[in-house]
């Protein structure tokens, strides 16, 4: 896969040097009014272009922020087809400013059509998005044709692409007739869009869809007392899904409170009423008066757009314990309070000091878990199964620890799969391989390794006993969770929320930390079989846990309680009543 992905990398590079080396070529040959070297060159640069909009979308976007984006490639292009037409054929006084004009004329429409698109595309995108809310009827508002809103704009010059043809033909025959024709042809394209642009323009002056509106009259008849609240991207989205299921089944009136348009798609099925405002003026200007308690999954800039709101007890609840350093936050002494599972949460701040006060701190449990079977609940005839759930490579570049994936994951896989008579699922963070390359290429080969043994990926369901690679939202992790009989791990909250089926665990350290080090360091870690960069320990693991001789058992009882709440209470029960007691 690195073999590949240089080779895909190189041969970028060399469709940006022909093309840019085919656009220098016109521009010398139209100069010079040379007409074969002029013809191959324009093949070469359009022929780049093709290969970087189709295949070389990444290499591209390296063009354009070197200054050298389609833009200005577009105006070279058109320049040099005057440049030839005006060398090659001479045209007489209007044939030369027709050969001028046609072009920039066609450029002043893509300034203007611009403007245009933005005006109507502000009226025509809502301001909101809803689910499971009932808005009545909104005013329509007119929208022009998908063909004219995706020719607009800077995209319109494309349709200049026809005046190189043209030109060669032109000088050719030793007339201007071509360029003029083509040009005018283009031209008249171009009016039509503008037209059609400007007319629904028109159309709909003065309307807007009325979203927002209706969003104020629902949260005034409804009165929503609970909002589970994320200003994350959809790529995070997974953070808010988590808490769904327990907000809904407060019992409580409650509303999910989104503000990236690309997430909503993204967030899980949920019978929940779900809005979605983007702007923040325009969602600071939502009446949001009847709430009593504002949920926080996560810590990012936009949260400030509710925390100004008074008499909302702010809470956050994260999304998930561990011992990273993201679960003690200093950003977190915003809030009101912060909800963690058990006393490991509290102490975590405490060592922390990061100016939460303990008073502040409530233990809730996680609710989340209620599904999740605890060792020796399920069936008792599947063939062993082995979860390796490495976390991502998080966000600090100087930490090559993060991950077990990079470092170790490989060795991992080939050390399951070699073992015989066992099943591998992986399940790897959401967020793997979007800030490592080398992160990516680790879960690559994994997945091919899996592949490669006969294993599926992305299935529908966990049912079988073929090796599985799930990446998607569904079979979830606590899916997972119950037909596994052995974690592999990193220091995340996955070996948390795992510790509430009592089943082992195996905790990866890639940075080879002395074990009793380790297991201070990462208090998750104290009831887990600790595995080095090598994998040398993992057969013996194998050995251990399949045998049934587990030494770790009582340890991870005790963990259990302490890292999730007392052993037989409902955390459902608890963060219904904590939620009662802020709603008052």
């Amino acid at each position: 896969m690195p073999l590949f992905s240089r080779l895909r990398s190189q041969q970028g590079l060399a469709a940006v040097g022909a093309t840019l080396l085919g656009y220098g070529v016109m521009i010398l040959a139209g100069v010079l009014g040379l007409v074969f070297p002029y013809a191959v060159a324009a093949a070469v640069a359009l022929g780049g272009e093709l290969a970087l909009a189709t295949r070389y979308g990444g290499t591209a976007q390296l063009l354009a922020k070197a200054g050298v984006g389609w833009t200005f490639r577009r105006l070279v292009r058109d320049l040099s087809v005057a440049l030839l037409v005006i060398a090659a054929v001479r045209p007489g006084v209007a044939g030369t400013i027709a050969v001028l004009l046609l072009p920039a004329a066609l450029w002043t429409l893509a300034v203007g059509t611009t403007a245009v698109t933005k005006s109507v595309e502000g009226r025509v995108d809502p301001p909101a998005f809803t689910r499971n809310i009932d808005l009545g009827a909104l005013r329509r508002v007119p929208v022009p044709p998908a063909w004219a809103r995706h020719l607009a704009g800077l995209r319109l010059p494309l349709l200049n692409v026809l005046l190189v043809p043209a030109a060669v033909v032109a000088a050719a025959a030793d007339r201007v007739t071509p360029v003029v024709v083509t040009g005018l042809v283009t031209l008249a394209a171009g009016l039509v869009t503008a037209a059609v642009l400007a007319l629904t323009m028109l159309r709909g002056r003065g309307t807007s869809p009325g979203v927002l509106p209706a969003v104020h009259d629902w949260l005034a008849r409804e009165k929503p007392e609970v909002a589970l609240y994320f200003a994350g991207p959809a790529k995070d989205v997974y953070q808010a899904n988590m808490w769904l299921a327990p907000l809904a089944a407060t019992g409580r009136r409650a509303v999910v409170l989104l503000r990236a348009a690309e997430a909503f798609p993204q967030l899980a099925d949920t019978r929940l009423p779900v809005i979605c405002v983007p702007a923040g003026v325009d969602f600071m200007n939502l009446d949001l008066g009847s709430l009593r308690v504002a949920l926080y999954a996560a810590n990012v800039g936009a949260n400030i757009h509710l925390l100004r709101e008074p008499g909302v007890k702010h809470v956050f609840v994260g999304h998930g314990d561990s011992d990273k350093a993201a679960s003690v936050n200093p950003y977190s002494k915003v809030y009101d309070e912060v909800w963690v599972a058990g006393p490991a949460g509290r102490e975590r701040y405490a060592r922390a000091g990061v100016g939460v006060l303990d008073r502040d701190i409530v233990e809730v449990g996680r609710p989340q878990l209620a599904g999740v079977h605890t060792f020796g609940s399920g069936a008792a005839d599947h063939l062993f199964t082995v979860l390796y759930a490495p976390t991502w490579e998080g966000w600090l570049d100087d930490d090559p620890f993060h991950t077990s994936l990079v470092l170790m994951g490989e060795r991992i896989v080939s050390g399951l799969l070699s073992a015989g008579n066992l099943r591998v699922v992986y399940k790897p963070h959401p967020l793997t391989g979007t800030r490592s390359p080398k992160a990516k290429a680790a879960h690559e080969r994994i997945v091919a390794r899996i592949r490669a043994a006969g294993g599926e990926t992305d299935p529908d369901s966990l049912d079988g006993a073929a090796h599985l690679v799930v990446t998607g939202r569904t079979p979830s992790l606590f899916d997972c969770f119950n037909v596994t009989d052995l974690l592999v791990s990193d220091v995340s909250s996955v070996v948390s929320d795992f510790v509430q089926s009592e089943r082992p665990y195996v905790v990866a350290n890639p940075a080879g930390l002395p074990e009793d080090d380790f297991r201070r360091q990462f208090p998750t870690a104290r009831a887990a079989y600790l595995l080095s960069a090598d994998g040398g320990e993992l057969a013996k693991i194998l050995d251990v846990t399949r045998g049934g001789d587990d030494p770790m058992a009582e340890a991870r009882r005790e963990l259990k309680e302490y890292l999730l709440g007392p052993v037989g209470s409902n955390p459902m029960d608890r963060f219904r009543d904590e939620i009662g007691r802020l709603c008052g």
